[in-house]
């Protein structure tokens, strides 16, 4: 099967600053990707050069096979890019714009699928009001459904949901969970890794125009940062011979070492489940009393801030 984003050793500089160094990415049809990094990394160079709007240095990208320089207009027809800036005209209505989006692509009678477009996002009811006299959220409704409008198979958002409320947010995820379910492929670029860890099956870290990480969500879970085992001791203290597990936190290094809160709090490393029972085990023989515990996950903000710090998860 043809892959839905093909990234062939992407090179692209800026008046000597290379703003991405032979970025390799495939992007299968079908995957919800996310696409992170601080900023500065070079994902929106890439998503630019993913959209046509600037071209590579070196390498290649194809969408659906169309190479993006060469085949701009097959490759376009096969993207729908939500980009990050409030972009729009204040001449039309919210239907008018979209009418007007779809025919760029060539598209008539489209109104079917406006119309589903807006009301899955919430669009209907302002319909006819003018953009510039939207909200902020409802402007960026807005350009989700133009993005949408054309029907692509491959769907790019660069933060997509960037100062706007829970309820955008909801109604967007449940739109665009759909149309992956229903076989478009998502790519999402975010700072809310929450975000990202809920919806990506797979994800690439850039840093400073490199890919640094790559792998499915589960594995980077599982491989990158240990757990967090958070133990509470209403009576004694850690007995020495767990102390070398103490997470190198300097906030909760401080309470354990001078039991503030109450109460002796610990932040202990544990790499798998069976390492509880031991930490158990010790404690019971120690004599504390244990007032509260807690076993802690890593989320992608920790493989997140591990990898930038230096660490990598390829």
């Amino acid at each position: 099967m043809t892959a839905a984003i093909q990234i062939d050793s992407v090179e692209k500089s800026y008046k000597g600053f290379k703003a991405l160094k032979g970025v390799s990415l495939t992007i299968e049809q079908g995957e919800f990707f996310g696409l992170l990094g601080p900023n500065g990394a070079g994902k929106t160079t890439l998503i630019s050069t993913i959209a046509g709007l600037i071209r590579p240095d070196v390498g290649s990208i194809r969408i659906h096979g169309h190479d993006v320089v060469t085949d701009q207009r097959q490759a376009r027809m096969k993207l729908g890019v939500v980009p990050q800036e409030l972009v729009f005209d204040p001449f039309f209505t919210v239907r008018e714009t979209l009418r007007l989006q779809s025919g760029y692509f060539g598209l008539k009678n489209n109104d079917a699928w406006i119309d589903e477009v807006m009301e899955n996002l919430d669009l209907t009811p302002k319909a006819d009001v003018n953009m510039r006299a939207l909200s902020g959220g409802m402007k960026r409704r807005v350009l989700v459904a133009q993005a949408l409008v054309h029907k692509p198979p491959v769907i790019v958002l660069d933060e997509p949901t960037a100062g706007v409320d829970v309820e955008l947010r909801q109604t967007l995820w449940k739109f665009i969970s759909r149309l992956n379910r229903e076989g478009h492929t998502v790519v999402l670029t975010t700072h809310y890794l929450e975000e990202a860890q809920a919806m990506c099956q797979r994800v690439a870290m850039l840093k400073t125009g490199n890919v640094v990480a790559l792998d499915t969500m589960s594995q980077l879970l599982r491989r990158v940062s240990g757990s967090s085992l958070v133990v509470h001791l209403k009576r004694g203290t850690l007995p020495e011979g767990l102390r070398h597990l103490v997470a190198h936190d300097e906030h909760d290094a401080h309470d354990a070492a001078n039991g503030n809160g109450g109460g002796n709090k610990y932040v202990l490393r544990v790499n798998e489940y069976a390492e509880v029972e031991g930490i158990l085990a010790r404690l019971r023989e120690s004599g504390v009393e244990i007032d509260e515990m807690q076993l802690q996950q890593a989320d992608l903000e920790d493989i997140f801030i591990q990898i930038m710090d230096g660490g990598s998860a390829r």
